[in-house]
């Protein structure tokens, strides 16, 4: 795939990749359900840890969130499941985070590098329950503002559902 924008209105790509906390297969897209899937970087570093946890708050405390309680929050970073599932132990997250320790979802996805090249990309992809990606963010910093644009997109299917 080229960049994460020629992904927007076209099928998402297909994934199985180890979840935490048992590292058991988890597939995407799920279909049926809308899906903001979120690659970061590494589990535990600083900015990782308010992009992970504003999404665990948005779910709780958001209001557009909560009016989408079918809404599946997803995060992937190359960490193997022990490193993530220490990550989601000590803050608290309860959706899925997935091991790409191969890279071939970000290749998928077409996620690339950033701080030229000396880091993994920062990238959040809005799944439709039908599968199709309506939108993709990008931006390594300014960590709340993927939660802003997943809610953005929430808000979105409102006006057209």
């Amino acid at each position: 795939m080229g960049k994460p924008s020629d992904l927007v209105g076209h099928p998402a790509p297909s994934l199985e990749l180890p979840s935490i906390p048992d590292g058991q297969p988890f597939k995407l897209p799920i279909g049926e359900k809308p899906i903001a899937m979120f690659f970061f970087p590494t589990a535990g570093s600083t900015g990782c840890t308010m992009e992970a946890c504003a999404f665990r708050d948005a779910q709780v405390e958001n209001v557009t969130f909560k009016r989408h309680p079918d809404l599946c929050v997803v995060g992937i970073s190359g960490d193997p499941t022990a490193k993530q599932a220490s990550f989601a132990d000590q803050h608290n997250l309860r959706y899925p985070i997935l091991s790409d320790a191969d890279g071939a979802a970000r290749k998928a996805y077409g996620v690339g590098k950033a701080f030229f090249g000396m880091a993994e990309g920062r990238e959040t992809f809005f799944i439709d329950a039908k599968g199709i990606v309506r939108g993709v963010y990008v931006k390594n910093l300014g960590f709340q503002a993927h939660v802003d644009f997943v809610e953005k997109q929430l808000l979105a299917t409102e006006g057209t559902g």
